[in-house]
């Protein structure tokens, strides 16, 4: 089972964290804190496999973002590693060629389609075209809610004049 999933960039800044073990905030900031600390200053030839607190933190990097999951201790690593690539692999097929800036500022986007692969700390869908469609159509649900308020408030404005 995955425990938490971290997005962290070079400078040690989060980008996204998924909890799925209940942890309070002053001992996720510090488990934050310790794991940006222990990933970042890793050489680039060592394995993506770090033994931490008990557990495995298994991360990747692409780019300027180290993709880490934390698993039990005696979960499968390389499954955990296609996991990560599979997310950014669907990341990088909805923004075309993901970057930093796009989970900045679409921050919603990425925690929607990490829900839509894993649930409860298990992957739930392995399948991108399912996960693309699923994407669209929550796109287009989102359009036509925006649509909806615009001509609502379009209606409001006129009675109110």
């Amino acid at each position: 089972m995955i425990n938490f999933v971290l997005l962290i960039s070079r400078q040690g800044k989060v980008r996204l964290t998924k909890w799925y073990s209940p942890y309070t905030q002053k001992e996720r900031t510090k488990v934050i804190r310790e794991l940006s600390g222990l990933i970042i200053t890793r050489g680039p030839k060592l394995c993506n496999f770090v033994e931490w607190r008990g557990y495995k933190v298994v991360y990747r990097r692409y780019a300027s973002l180290y993709f880490c999951m934390c698993i039990d201790a005696d979960d499968n690593e390389l499954e955990v590693l296609e996991i990560i690539h599979h997310f950014v692999e669907i990341l990088d097929r909805y923004f075309g060629s993901v970057c930093e800036l796009d989970l900045i500022f679409n921050f919603h986007k990425a925690y929607y389609i990490l829900d839509e692969i894993l649930i409860a700390g298990e992957l739930q869908e392995s399948s991108k075209k399912n996960v693309a469609r699923l994407i669209a159509a929550q796109d287009s649900l989102v359009e036509a809610a925006k649509e909806e308020a615009s001509s609502i408030s379009n209606i409001i404005a006129q009675v109110t004049k």
